[in-house]
């Protein structure tokens, strides 16, 4: 009996599917058994290791990092073969139910039917997770301890606040399983600016050879934090290495699979920062502020305006001087001197500054005079704050005292060589919310500082609560470019208890790590100690 020519099409199309999918997977395995393969050019050098010795310890880092990087790849490529072999298997069966007259029915009900409105409600409580949770709009807080926190990340590095006393605060993933989440999460960032749909806002027309395609190496940085009920949140920045313009892309884990929020060209070129630093006196500290901002914001970054509100009249001139040698010696001439003779306040100072702009809409990053800061920090500042939208507010890398740090050196290094993030060289200031990038008129739009706060602390904590209580969201992330330097605190019997309270309690949170403050107060025990060991010694040598 001849068959149909019908069937013979099918199975004809058939085969060939196959053999095109079976060649697929040929070549994408062969793919992975020549990136799986160990490299011959040993010359590639590794973040972190440049200027280190060239000892034992600095092969064996290589060597680990180098292991560590092939065995991400391969457990990319392996997931991609595995996803390869259930498209295979999905083609397949979709095949064989073209060959059936009719889908099988289920109590008068298609069958198929049944499975795509289930898989239809299972897509509706996904997207459902995503629009109760904080991702596209800010929610509304009782206080400053109701936000959740971001952690950010490298492609190498989780910079985390929630350390104990084993963890550290800059490391790298320690479990399989949170650096192949991390690795995945890069790689469908990637998909979804490589393979952009028409949500994302680009042609369709547009070829792979006419859109730039992005790898793991121009992932920048990212954020991400788990509200419990709802899933996990990402937010993924990736940028070409000559180019100002950065790709932002939000994906979302609902406890699922992760699901596309948005996808979105970001560009910051012409974006200003108006750097505002309310001073009084420590003339010696702006100089050094000033020689950070020569060496970043006009030597590197080039788009930022700094704002000097200073109280009172000494010191005066010498800011003044410092401000004019600068500016001769770099021809920069973007910044304003605001000269109050009144009481420091430095709520009074940061809005001053901030009304002193008379430009129009600005992005304002409120700084102080201890704080050093990268160009990395400023790109993350322009990312991280929109207009009506979000307010950034970073976690400050406080610096302990360097008199303790480096006791076993005669000085403490330069300052640029204390910047690291180590559990005894400083600690992330989770409780600090002085340091903030926003724009002018949500700035205003809220209401600005309680000028009434007078002295230290307080100020800053009002303007937070203020935007927690309304529609905007904050993003609150500890950054590895943004550090408060050391400087010994003095707290003034003219504070109210609870600031007297908050004084006293920044002072002891800044002088030490835990293991370094116990070194301290064991001294007598130590030096005890060590004199009966020497005793012990020359008894011994003397016998």
């Amino acid at each position: 009996m001849r068959m149909p020519r019908r069937g013979l099409v099918i199975q004809a199309r058939t085969r060939w599917l196959l053999v095109g999918l079976a060649l697929l997977f040929s070549l994408v395995l062969l793919m992975y058994l020549l990136e799986c393969a160990p490299q011959t050019d040993g010359n590639g050098s590794l973040p972190g290791v440049v200027g280190e010795s060239m000892g034992k310890e600095y092969y064996q880092a290589l060597l680990q990092e180098q292991e560590e990087h092939y065995q991400n790849r391969a457990t990319s490529l392996k997931r991609q073969i595995a996803q390869l072999k259930q498209e295979l298997q999905e083609m397949s069966d979709k095949l064989k139910s073209l060959q059936e007259k009719k889908s099988p029915k289920v109590n008068g009900m298609n069958y198929q039917g049944t499975k795509e409105q289930t898989s239809n409600d299972l897509l509706e409580f996904l997207h459902s997770q995503i629009d109760k949770a904080e991702v596209s709009v800010g929610a509304k807080l009782p206080s400053e301890y109701g936000v959740i926190p971001f952690e950010s990340f490298t492609s190498m590095k989780v910079f985390q606040l929630e350390m104990g006393l084993t963890r550290h605060p800059e490391e790298k993933p320690v479990r399989k399983d949170k650096r192949d989440e991390l690795v995945e999460v890069i790689e469908a960032g990637l998909e979804v600016i490589n393979n952009p749909d028409e949500e994302d806002g680009q042609d369709e027309d547009d070829g792979v050879g006419d859109r730039q395609l992005y790898s793991e190496n121009d992932f920048i940085e990212g954020y991400y934090r788990t509200e419990r009920d709802k899933g996990t949140q990402y937010e993924l920045f990736y940028k070409k290495m000559d180019g100002m313009e950065y790709r932002h892309v939000t994906l979302f884990r609902p406890f699922g699979p992760l699901m596309k929020v948005k996808s979105e060209t970001v560009d910051i070129s012409r974006s200003i920062i108006n750097v505002i630093v309310p001073l009084a006196g420590r003339t010696e500290a702006f100089a050094q502020f000033m020689q950070n901002f020569r060496d970043v914001c006009i030597h590197q970054d080039k788009r930022v305006h700094l704002t000097v509100v200073y109280f009172g009249q000494d010191g005066l001139s010498e800011v003044k001087s410092i401000l004019e040698s600068v500016a001769r010696e770099t021809d920069f001439h973007n910044y304003t001197l605001v000269s109050l003779n009144e009481e420091f306040n430095r709520g009074r100072g940061l809005d001053m500054g901030a009304r002193a702009w008379e430009k129009g809409e600005v992005l304002m990053f409120f700084c102080d005079v201890d704080v050093y800061f990268t160009a990395e920090f400023l790109n993350s500042c322009r990312l991280n704050a929109e207009p009506g939208k979000k307010v950034f507010y970073p976690v400050v890398f406080s610096l302990y005292n360097p008199a303790i740090v480096y006791a076993n050196q005669d000085i403490p290094p330069p300052v640029e060589q204390q910047l690291v993030h180590k559990k005894d060289s400083g600690f992330w200031r989770d409780f600090g919310f002085g340091m903030t990038c926003q724009y002018r008129t949500d700035f205003l739009t809220v209401g600005g500082f309680d000028l009434e706060v007078k002295g230290w602390g307080g100020e800053d904590v009002h303007l937070y609560r203020k935007y927690l209580h309304g529609d905007l969201m904050v993003i609150r992330t500890p950054v590895p470019g943004l550090f408060h330097l050391w400087h010994e605190k003095h707290c003034a019997d003219e504070l109210t208890p609870e600031q007297y309270r908050m004084c006293i309690q920044s002072k002891a949170m800044n002088e030490a790590s835990h293991s370094h403050l116990g070194m301290l107060v064991f001294r007598d025990e130590i030096e005890a100690h060590l004199r009966k060991q020497a005793y012990r010694t020359n008894s011994e040598a003397a016998g």
